[in-house]
Order: structure tokens, then C-alpha cells, then sequence
């Protein structure tokens, strides 16, 4: 590598560092690492701020703003507070069978939207009921990310890099959903065990708390019904405008952003109010996240090692599969998966060709998909969803550090990962 390469490693490295060990705070650290980069020349104006390859995702930034203005104005409404009420009340006040509720609708609105606005929408809601019900709300949090992860990487449209996989490779809606809708069902029922055990200190049912919450109403809670028609209706028009992207050809950035303004200006609330609630500290995180891990990208760095390992098996198709899947996740948890899966889908491209374009060589896709999307569970800053949802912890006074975090992310991402191994087998090598 040049010098330049190494000079982008070690602050990526250094920056990273000291982002899990939490000495310096995650924002600084991000913007100081990147400010470095542009200052040293490993990246420049028109790579940090212009290149969707290798700058800041102004699409991630502003969908994160347009839906957090939504969630602003839904929370005025009493929305949240009638829906925790209502989960709660169905679980019988049942700590687990809340997780249950909220990580199954988590997992499954996560197929259809985006991760990030998936968790959005049902952090606040998480917090309500963990508040009524008296059981500490971080382990709950923490169970979504995960689902949402999972969840979005049965569809095309669940997470971005199986939106770059689908342009590069010629698959489509279907495919994703005939191969890897069973395989996210299988682990999404993983995950629940695993919840079970993982957060069992956290399931402490409060008999008083339970029978008061069994006592409340689900519709006293909502303030403002006019509101909350207005916002569902915004809401509601948002969501189908990003399934309709095909025919609409307008980005989910911009429908989130249009929504969110429109919401916004309808509902005559104080706009310093609503800005106040927008989690700027994590988008900034990103903004200077994006230019690292871009750096990177620019110095061709990550180019290399993904060369450097898919040439080392090419033309083994089972052994490729199992680097590409491992590679995949271990990386996707250091770095965004979004520039990983941009700069891998080639490389894949190549190596399914070389294979003579077979039905089986598409095993090299999938496990990229996989690996990818799952590997962000690994740790604090892996996928977006993370990042987001630490932010919201630590506005509501629930602090997530980066180990408490990973040191389940790691577990879960090692098993969920590990069940792709007999399912990509037995899927495209046996039958």
C-alpha cells in the first residue's frame, strides 16, 4: 500500500479506538479523524462532500432528518404512549412477551422500510413501556437494533447494500424474497431464544406496575387526535412513496424530507421546538464516519484486501462463499457496509462470471448480502440503526456504551452468521 493508504488506516484505526474505548467522545473523535484525512490529503472536498462512493451519504443524512421531524411531531400527539400502552397490555404487563411484541414488529416493519426508520418510529415507544412497566430499557434497545439488522436483510428494499447487490448482479425483488425471507424467518426465532437469555436480568415483573398499566386506557393517551390523524396520514403517504420508488423515481431521502417539512408546517407547532428533538449529534457522527470510512475507500484500501481475498479461492466456489460470508461480516462491523458492498459487488461480479454465470455461483451474492447485513449487528457503529438508537438512548438518559453494546452484538452475530453456513449448503450445493 502507499503511504498515503497507511496514513488513512492509522487514523481510521486510532479514530476507532477511541471510539470504543469511549475516551474521547464518539462526535469529536469522528469529526477530528475525518478533519485529519481531509488535512493530510488522504481524501478532498470533492471525494468528503460530492462522491456517493466515497463521501458523506447525504441521502442517509437527510432521510435520518426527515424522519426524526416526523417522530418529533408524533410524539406531541400521544401516539407512542397509546401504542406502549397497548403492547404492554397485551403482554399482560409480561416483560418478555414485550420484547417478543416489539422485536417481532421490529423485525418485520424492517423488511419493508428501511432499518433506521424502523427504529425511529419504535424507540420512543420502547421507552414508554420499559417506563411503565419499571424494567430498565437499554436491553430492549438493544434487542431491536438487532431485529431490524435481521429484518432488513430478507428484501431488496430492507437494507441499502442489498440495493447495490440488486443493480450490480441483475436479481431481483423476488429473488431476495424466495431466498432470503426463510432464511431471516429461521433467525429471527434464533434471535428470540437468544434474547431470552441474553437480557434474562432485565425481565423483572412488577405485579403493582403490571395491574396499573392493565388499568389504563389506551385512548386517553392520545392529546391531539387531529394531530395524529395529520401525522399518520404524512406518515403513511412517506411509506408508500418509498415502495413506489421504482415508478416515482424520487429518492427516500427526499420523501422523507418533503414529509417531514410538510408535517411540520400542518401541524403549526414551534419549529425551534421540533429542531430541538432532531438527533443532530448522530448525524453528525455520521457525516464524519462517512468521510473516514471514505477515505479508505478513496485510498484503496479496502479494494485490496477484498482483492486479496477473493483471489486467494477463485474457482473454488464453496470455500469463496465461506470467505466472502465471513469477510463480509467481520468487516461490515468496522466499517459502514454501504461503501464495503460498493466496492465488493464488482469483485463478486467478476468471480460469478469466471464461474460461467451458473444458478449455483449466485451463493457468491447471497453471502455477501448476508454477511454484510448481519455483520453490522457486531458492534456499536457496524450499521446505521446502531448509531441512531444509541443516540436516542442517550437523549432519554440511557447511556449504551460501545462494549455494552457489542459484547452482545458479537454473540448474536456470530450465531446468526454461523446458521448461514448449513443454509447456504444445503441450499444452492445440495438441492
Amino acid at each position: 500500500m502507499s503511504v498515503i493508504a497507511w496514513i488513512a488506516v492509522v487514523v481510521f484505526v486510532v479514530a476507532y479506538v477511541l471510539i470504543a474505548t469511549e475516551k474521547i467522545g464518539r462526535v469529536a473523535v469522528a469529526l477530528g479523524g475525518a478533519s485529519i484525512m481531509l488535512a493530510l490529503g488522504v481524501t478532498d472536498a470533492g471525494h468528503a462532500f460530492f462522491s456517493e462512493d466515497t463521501g458523506i451519504d447525504w441521502n442517509v443524512v437527510f432521510l435520518l432528518l426527515g424522519m426524526m421531524l416526523i417522530v418529533g411531531v408524533l410524539k406531541r400527539t400521544g401516539l407512542f404512549e397509546y401504542v406502549a400502552i397497548w403492547a404492554a397490555k397485551k403482554a399482560r404487563g409480561r416483560p418478555f412477551p414485550v420484547m417478543v411484541i416489539l422485536v417481532v414488529v421490529t423485525g418485520v416493519v424492517s423488511a419493508a422500510l428501511d432499518n433506521v426508520t424502523t427504529v425511529l418510529l419504535l424507540a420512543p415507544v420502547t421507552l414508554l413501556v420499559c417506563d411503565r412497566l419499571g424494567v430498565p430499557p437499554v436491553p430492549f434497545l438493544i434487542a431491536e437494533v438487532f431485529a431490524s439488522n435481521i429484518g432488513g436483510t430478507a428484501t431488496l428494499v430492507g437494507d441499502p447494500p442489498n440495493i447495490i447487490i440488486a443493480g450490480r448482479s441483475g436479481l431481483n425483488f423476488n429473488d431476495f424474497l424466495a431466498v432470503l425471507a426463510p432464511f431471516v424467518l429461521m433467525v429471527m426465532v434464533v434471535l428470540l431464544v437468544l434474547c431470552r437469555i441474553l437480557f434474562r436480568a432485565a425481565f423483572r415483573y412488577d405485579p403493582e406496575r403490571a395491574a396499573r398499566v392493565m388499568a389504563l386506557r389506551e385512548r386517553d393517551a392520545i392529546r391531539d387526535r387531529r394531530l395524529v390523524v395529520m401525522s399518520l396520514s404524512v406518515l403513511t403517504a412517506v411509506l408508500v412513496a418509498f415502495v413506489l420508488h421504482p415508478v416515482l423515481h424520487l429518492e427516500p431521502s427526499v420523501v422523507a424530507l418533503l414529509g417531514g417539512l410538510l408535517l411540520l408546517a400542518l401541524s403549526r407547532l414551534d419549529a425551534q421546538e421540533i429542531a430541538r428533538d432532531v438527533e443532530w449529534p448522530t448525524l453528525i457522527f455520521f457525516a464524519g464516519l462517512f468521510v473516514m470510512v471514505g477515505g479508505l475507500v478513496t485510498t484503496g484500501v479496502i479494494e485490496q484486501i477484498a482483492h486479496a481475498a477473493t483471489g486467494a479461492v477463485q474457482g473454488k466456489l464453496w470455500p469463496a462463499t465461506m470467505l466472502m460470508l465471513g469477510a463480509s461480516a467481520a468487516l461490515s462491523a468496522i466499517v459502514d457496509n454501504i461503501p464495503y458492498v460498493a466496492t465488493m459487488s464488482p469483485i463478486v461480479a467478476e468471480l460469478v462470471q469466471a464461474e460461467g454465470g451458473a444458478d449455483r455461483a449466485q451463493v457468491l451474492w447471497w453471502a455477501l448480502a448476508i454477511g454484510a447485513d448481519l455483520g453490522g449487528n457486531a458492534t456499536a457503529v457496524g450499521a446505521s440503526a446502531n448509531v441512531v438508537v444509541l443516540g436516542i438512548a442517550a437523549r432519554a438518559g440511557h447511556r449504551i456504551s460501545f462494549w455494552e453494546f457489542t459484547k452482545y452484538g458479537l454473540v448474536v452475530t456470530a450465531i446468526t452468521v454461523a446458521l448461514a453456513v448449513p443454509y447456504l449448503w444445503l441450499r444452492f450445493f445440495v438441492f
